[in-house]
């Protein structure tokens, strides 16, 4: 047996072990990654034809390879883009007006801890290629424009330019210039290639590299991280989430490939506000393929998934000493909806733009609330500058409201007359207790009696769906409310968190959502009371629903959800000052609503069935089976 002192020292020996697996694996990324570079900077053997002579602008010596990273800056006044001589492409952007959640200092990055550059080269099995590239100043233009080269291991001479759309001239005033929707996040990507191999090769078998998409905060949902294409107008998207396995998922996959037989228009990589986007000049049929990967945001948080990708090259035969020209636009910025739509206006850039928004099925009233939001904003910004967003989101969710208004009072009006039956309701369920179909019957009877359409209470919540799920995509891909304040709300896209309460386990104290429930719970206890007990409890226990569901959403969503309660509930009140409706029984000159005659035609059919035993439902019994039956056989 081991004494006291034996197992302490087995324990703290333990925790060690375990301590230090921890920490190196938290480190082995960075590491390998490390690593790759410093096998990539390794010389190569010397081998032959250093030299390219060609006519397509290649015909230079080939540098020799660089001995360790070198970064080189492309700028303007949105953007820092950092290309890095491994793999020849952009290592990361910065933006220079996004910061990071929480921070009011650090700046967003995009692909800053990818395994490649964008714009680099993947070979077979989707492997980059992250070989040293020479950097050709005599060729580059500082901060304007930067240019690559390098013999790849297949033969392959690849020369890549990356040069910033510069702002056109103003032809009313040639010393002013116009900068484009969109530009300040483009570069003109140029692709050289020339096969000094001996054999001939396919340029399908490298792809261009996408970038990598990561989470940006801690809850952002693996959903919203992906990879995407565009082919006949057509968005296509993969979630972080179908790489999954599992009893949802299905069996995991480390890798899924696009399989249209259309040309690919543009492909790129997303997470919640920012993505990469790469367009070919001229679309070519290309199984653009997308890849799992894993990042922390800070050692002791959990892991979050993140999204590589990449789009072919075109389906071409380069025979030894052939060249090819590939021309792409890449695209790395904010999920902006009104600037990308405008980018569509610029034909030289293509079109589709907009489409990478992703607003799924009520995209059209996304758009509509989008553009409406943002015209608001451009009204109040002048007058409150730092709280203009959250008073343009509250402008918004009234003008939709007023537009609805008619709907809403009709609705009302509606709901104020069923309340008015259910003394009549409650008589017909204790009269026929065990027959619903009678119970439906006599209802419907008892509305077309009294003319009331029972849809009329519930077209707007019905109208409200499209609505509210249309604001819900609109803010929660609004890259415009990132870092954008109201009243005590430091950012709209987040929740407005004020504190975490430690007791509760670290929960945080949301305040917004509280608001929200509250204003739900009293906007429905004042509408008028409809259905049977078990109803109007399922409605009570609607703003509890609502109030778990966008807890810890962003907070906009809250704030529109709250102005929309406080402007129903002085709707309300105000209907309630409306004289009562009264009862009145329908006269055989009135109108019959859709319902009502629904109602009728279903009472007819049943007196018929009643009446004929069927009534006049046809007999679709085989006649043979109506003969007589045969009496049984006696004797012999």
């Amino acid at each position: 047996m081991y004494d006291r002192k034996t197992w302490v020292a087995l324990i703290l020996c333990g925790g060690l072990v375990a301590a230090n697996l921890y920490y190196s694996s938290q480190n082995s990324a960075e590491q390998a990654r490390k690593e790759a570079i410093a096998k990539a900077l390794a010389p190569p053997a010397p081998g032959p034809n250093d030299i390219i002579t060609t006519d397509a602008g290649l015909s230079v010596e080939t540098p020799p390879p660089p001995t360790e990273e070198e970064n080189i800056i492309l700028e303007n006044d949105e953007v820092v883009f950092t290309l890095t001589n491994i793999g020849g492409g952009i290592k990361h952007a910065e933006f220079k007006n996004q910061k990071k959640v929480g921070s009011k200092t650090e700046l967003v990055r995009i692909n800053n801890n990818a395994a490649g550059p964008i714009g680099g080269l993947a070979g077979a099995g989707e492997i980059l290629e992250n070989i040293p590239f020479a950097y050709k100043e005599e060729e580059s233009e500082k901060g304007r424009k930067a240019v690559y080269i390098a013999k790849l291991p297949s033969g392959l001479i690849a020369k890549k330019t990356f040069s910033l759309i510069e702002p056109e001239t103003d032809p009313k005033d040639p010393s002013k210039k116009i900068v484009k929707p969109g530009a300040p996040y483009l570069l003109n990507y140029q692709l050289n290639l020339e096969n000094r191999a001996a054999n001939a090769v396919n340029l399908n078998q490298w792809s261009i590299f996408l970038g990598e998409a990561a989470p940006l905060y801690q809850s952002e949902t693996p959903d919203q991280t992906g990879f995407f294409w565009h082919t006949d107008g057509d968005m296509h998207f993969k979630a972080g989430t179908g790489f999954k396995g599992g009893m949802l998922w299905g069996a995991a996959q480390s890798i899924i490939k696009s399989d249209s037989t259309s040309p690919v228009e543009y492909a790129g990589v997303t997470d919640q506000f920012f993505t990469t986007v790469i367009r070919p000049k001229e679309p070519a049929v290309a199984n653009v393929w997308g890849k799992p990967g894993e990042i922390r945001l800070t050692t002791d948080a959990k892991a979050l998934t993140t999204v590589r990708g990449g789009l072919p090259l075109p389906s071409a035969t380069l025979a030894p000493t052939e060249q090819k020209t590939l021309d792409y636009l890449i695209f790395v910025g904010p999920k902006h909806n009104r600037m990308l739509r405008q980018m569509d206006s610029h034909a030289a850039w293509g079109t589709g733009w907009g489409d990478v928004m992703q607003y799924g099925w009520f995209g059209i009233v996304s758009r509509t609330l989008n553009f409406v939001l943002n015209t608001f904003h451009g009204w109040i910004d002048g007058i409150a500058k730092n709280w203009s967003w959250g008073l343009a989101v509250i402008l918004l969710t009234i003008a939709v409201r007023i537009v609805i208004w008619p709907l809403h009072a009709k609705s009302t009006h509606t709901m104020k007359k069923m309340a008015k039956l259910q003394p009549e309701m409650a008589k017909i369920k204790e009269k026929y207790p065990d027959d619903p179909n009678k119970v439906n019957t006599e209802t419907m009877g008892l509305y077309r009696k009294y003319g009331i359409n029972p849809l009329g209470g519930c077209l707007p919540m019905f109208l409200q769906i499209p609505i509210f799920f249309g604001f819900f995509k609109m803010l929660q891909y609004a890259v415009e409310l990132r870092g954008q304040g109201f009243l005590w709300v430091p950012d709209l896209s987040q929740p407005d968190t004020l504190l975490h309460i430690s007791f509760l386990g670290n929960i945080p104290l949301n305040i917004l959502p509280i608001v929200m429930a509250i204003t739900s719970f009293l906007q429905i206890k004042m509408t008028p009371k409809t259905g049977d007990a078990t109803q109007q409890k399922i409605m009570l226990f609607m703003p509890f629903m609502f109030f778990f569901f966008c807890y810890n959403f962003a907070s906009a969503l809250a704030l529109y959800w709250t102005t929309q309660n406080i402007f129903s509930i002085g709707q309300t009140w105000l209907m309630n000052k409306v004289p009562e409706p009264e009862l009145k029984v329908r006269t055989s000159g009135d109108k019959k609503s859709f319902v009502q005659r629904m109602a009728e035609k279903q009472a007819e059919m049943q007196k018929a069935q009643k009446a004929g035993g069927g009534g006049n439902m046809r007999d679709v019994t085989p006649a043979d089976s109506k003969k007589k039956p045969r009496p049984p056989r006696t004797g012999g």
